[in-house]
């Protein structure tokens, strides 16, 4: 880990912060011994105090004269960010190592960075900033235009953090450190694969957010993306910054809508009134906060294809959406049914692995001959249960920052490489052609999205 740094948050006194940031990074701390100077910044009015309470909560787990340290290096700066000066000022303030995390929306972050690079930027200085990275492909390559300028992309840290968590990582040793899957993950074995996010939680509150992104954007463009990419690489023979990002990005360059039509192959809806978990839910254009008029999907399908010959044929059928009735974060591959065997009865079921993107469990569905009748087959599910990591998901991200490696942050091709397989999406939504449809909160979503795959 970097010997001393000091972390800028620019959004301090925002939920971010507050709910996944500093929770993670309490982890990190209470696992690493790193010297850190903590400074928060923001529009609101907070003493020094009051922020020194807020870190407090959340380092309860770090060992003492540790946690007595950061308590006492931690300091709130109030400050417009947007303004030369004041930014200026922000960074002069860090004692050590600047990393400057932008917990900031994402038009303020490029409006920060424009004034960044009129700035003489500290030596060693660092970016993270959260996803989305732009609007669509053109401004992404904008962003990452700008940055450059800042900063050499090795410094550039564009969070996601589902490529924080363990469960999500999991997938690497799952496919590569045995010799059980690999050999059969491929499209001679597997008919279809699917990645799901399903949230029981509705909008909770974020409109301000949510409801210029949606569904598609929020959760498909950036996270499940990241995903299908550790699903669908080749192998690789060591996980860095330069293999595993390469691999990655190798992935995404081939992978687009399936048959080149967004119309066929995307779905989109938002749930109206309905019960959650034995909570009511208004529909969503009910929410505070929400413009009915922008038509947000609240839940996003997209069925894509990947043009390698590990994968040409296979349908990756990409889903999200809050308030249904199920919370299912998971990856599944189907594999293609066995012939039949005359003398056994009953025909082979289609095989199946799947891996729980919260728990790390993994589920394998296996066709073998029945426990009454040895000639009768039928179905059973193995399942082995994953340790929970030590750190959360914003812990593991903040670990390689710190230790100065981005091997688990977004290259900027990656992110413009997203932009681009989601835009045709985008464009026919936004003209109409994918009909906007509707499901009661609580439900599964409308009938017949689970098993519609385009042909």
């Amino acid at each position: 880990m970097t010997a001393a740094a000091t972390l800028l948050i620019l959004g301090a006194d925002g939920d971010l912060t507050k709910r996944l940031l500093l929770p993670g990074l309490g982890t990190l701390l209470a696992a690493h011994e790193v010297d850190l100077e903590v400074i928060g910044s923001g529009l609101t009015e907070r003493t020094d105090r009051e922020w020194r309470e807020l870190v407090a909560t959340v380092f309860e787990s770090v060992p003492e004269p540790r946690r007595t340290r950061l308590l006492e290096s931690a300091r709130y700066i109030r400050g417009d960010a947007t303004d030369a000066d004041v930014l200026a000022g922000l960074l002069a303030a860090c004692g050590d190592t600047p990393i400057v995390f932008f917990a900031l929306p994402p038009a303020v972050t490029a409006r920060v960075c424009l004034v960044l690079d009129g700035l003489d930027v500290p030596d060693g200085l660092r970016l993270a900033l959260e996803k989305p990275f732009g609007t669509d492909r053109a401004s992404a390559k904008q962003l990452n235009a700008l940055l450059t300028r800042i900063v050499p992309e090795r410094r550039i840290y564009r969070i996601d953090h589902f490529l924080g968590r363990a469960t999500v990582l999991n997938l690497l040793g799952t496919r590569f450190a045995n010799r059980m899957i690999e050999p059969v993950w491929h499209r001679g074995a597997i008919e279809r694969i699917e990645i799901v996010y399903d949230e029981t939680l509705g909008l909770e509150g974020r409109a301000g957010y949510y409801d210029g992104t949606g569904a598609l954007v929020d959760m498909i463009q950036s996270h499940l993306l990241a995903v299908l990419a550790l699903v669908a690489m080749d192998p690789i023979d060591r996980v860095d910054e330069v293999v595993l990002r390469d691999a990655i990005a190798g992935v995404l360059r081939d992978t687009a809508v399936w048959g080149e039509d967004p119309v066929a192959a995307s779905r989109r809806a938002r749930y109206v009134a309905g019960e959650v978990d034995g909570r009511s839910l208004p529909a969503y254009a009910d929410e505070p906060g929400v413009d009915p008029d922008l038509g947000t999907e609240t839940l996003a399908q997209v069925v894509v294809a990947i043009d390698t010959d590990r994968w040409r044929g296979v349908p990756f059928l990409l889903r999200s959406g809050k308030a249904l009735g199920r919370a299912r974060k998971l990856v599944r591959a189907v594999f293609r049914p066995a012939e039949p065997i005359e003398g056994l009865e009953g025909t082979p079921r289609s095989d199946w692995i799947e891996l729980d993107l919260s728990s790390g469990e993994v589920q394998v569905g296996l066709t073998m001959n029945g426990g009454g009748d040895p000639f009768a087959l039928e179905q059973t599910t193995l399942v082995a249960r994953q340790v929970p990591g030590a750190l959360l998901p914003y812990g593991e991200v903040l670990k390689g920052i710190l230790s100065d490696d981005p091997t688990l942050s977004i290259r900027g091709d990656v992110a413009e490489e997203c932009w681009r397989i989601v835009e045709p999406v985008a464009a026919a939504w936004r003209a109409g052609r994918v009909p906007l449809e509707e499901y009661p909160a609580g439900s599964d979503g409308p009938d017949g999205w689970r098993e519609a795959t385009p042909g």
